[in-house]
């Protein structure tokens, strides 16, 4: 358990944690999977030419429709991304301490799901009528992901999805933690899903594109090709560290600092990721947080390892830990165990993250044996952690986590 620092008004607490990943049906096994280096991608058969590897989660099929009050067929007409972001919801309030509908609760919802392809592929099929199955989106629209958990769970604060891409659930978790700290609710979740229908699509490798050209994830390596679908949902309850300690919740991790932002127009193109933007999002939440670059020793990256966001993504934490020592932060990434998760990705990191300040230890990133020489990272304070390792680094123990969204919204949050 962590032993906070109560001397800022601002710190919010991290008191629970769900998740449903590839591999790991809960915290406890992705934590076992991260120090045991377990890469969780499942590939499988494909035409010629093309590449079928994504992170599989497992029974998406399956769903305790009767603990919700809803009858199989109308279980059948939500999105599984729905029906596991709610699942999760509540096995997150058990979690905190906090059982859902045991009383009713002054607590927000913020999260995001990404693109339906369970309207596309079975929804709209079975039905044979596009406007019938439109009419009635509740179940599938992302508008309603938030509101659906605080309506079944009895949760009376704010409910907001949030829609940035692949940054979606770490910028969830900045506004969670803003809510809490401007007393809109007194307990927030916050997180994200992302379930394809179907998981494991046969895709058509590009040179310089976002995918990988054999299904594994080397971020930051030399041998980099680009990144691997995933699917899998992640979220957090947190609070005002006072009164997390006030009401002996237990205290997981403490969050000191939070920022976004967005690129703006100076950059490529509208895809591409920008480092001034990036560096911007971590300097404000450091700023924040006061916590000076030096005193932060380990970096959860967003770490897509393609050809263009890896070495843009070094050059701006470069920009902005300029003269702290030499290989002093550890770096590394949950992308090559699990996939890409989209809108869940940064509350994944984010979970991996605290986990690894609660065990003190840092997880080794997988697939990594040779920095990618477009990085520069051998001289500067970044160094990759490919090994199970103590974490060693100046107490307290500091993480910064970062998710970047395509369209340019960044977040960073310090841990």
């Amino acid at each position: 358990m962590t032993q906070p620092d109560p001397s800022t008004d601002s710190a919010i607490a991290v008191i629970g944690m769900a998740v449903r990943l590839p591999g790991a049906p809960d915290v406890a096994r992705y934590w076992a999977n991260l120090a045991g280096g377990v890469e969780s991608i499942t590939i499988g058969p494909a035409p010629r030419g093309r590449i079928a590897a994504a992170g599989v989660l497992d029974g998406i099929e399956q769903f305790d429709a009767a603990l919700f009050g809803y009858t199989p067929g109308e279980a059948a007409e939500i999105d599984p991304q729905q029906r596991i972001f709610l699942e999760c919801a509540w096995t997150a309030l058990e979690s905190a301490g906090y059982p859902p509908q045991s009383a009713p609760l002054r607590a927000g919802v913020y999260g995001g799901a990404s693109f339906t392809t369970y309207l596309l592929s079975n929804l709209l099929p079975a039905a044979g009528d596009a406007i019938s199955v439109l009419s009635n989106r509740f179940g599938f629209a992302d508008d309603f992901l938030a509101t659906r958990v605080a309506y079944e769970l009895g949760l009376t604060g704010p409910a907001v999805t949030v829609q940035t891409g692949c940054s979606t659930s770490l910028v969830a978790i900045h506004i969670a933690c803003q809510a809490l700290l401007a007393g809109e609710c007194d307990l927030a979740l916050a997180g994200g899903v992302r379930i394809g229908v179907p998981q494991l699509v046969p895709y058509m490798y590009h040179e310089g594109g976002i995918l990988s050209a054999d299904g594994h994830c080397r971020a930051f390596d030399a041998r980099s090709t680009g990144t691997v679908p995933g699917n899998g949902a992640a979220i957090v309850v947190l609070k005002r560290l006072a009164d997390a300690l006030a009401d002996g919740d237990p205290v997981r991790a403490v969050v000191l600092g939070t920022a976004i932002n967005n690129d703006g127009s100076a950059k490529a193109g509208f895809a591409a990721p920008s480092v001034d933007g990036q560096a911007g999002a971590i300097r404000d939440a450091l700023a924040i947080a006061g916590v000076a670059p030096a005193e932060v020793s380990y970096i959860e990256a967003h770490g897509t390892g393609t050809p263009l966001g890896d070495p843009i993504e070094l050059a701006a934490l470069k920009q902005v830990f300029a003269g702290a020592p030499r290989g002093a932060c550890g770096i590394g990434t949950v992308k090559p165990n699990l996939g890409h998760l989209d809108a869940a990705s940064g509350a994944a990191g984010f979970i991996k993250a605290v986990l690894a300040i609660e065990h003190r230890t840092l997880p080794p990133t997988l697939h990594f044996t040779a920095p990618n020489p477009q990085l520069g990272i051998e001289d500067s304070p970044f160094q990759v952690v490919a090994e199970l390792r103590a974490w060693t680094g100046p107490r307290p123990l500091r993480a910064g986590v970062s998710a970047y969204g395509i369209g340019g919204t960044n977040a960073h949050v310090v841990l």
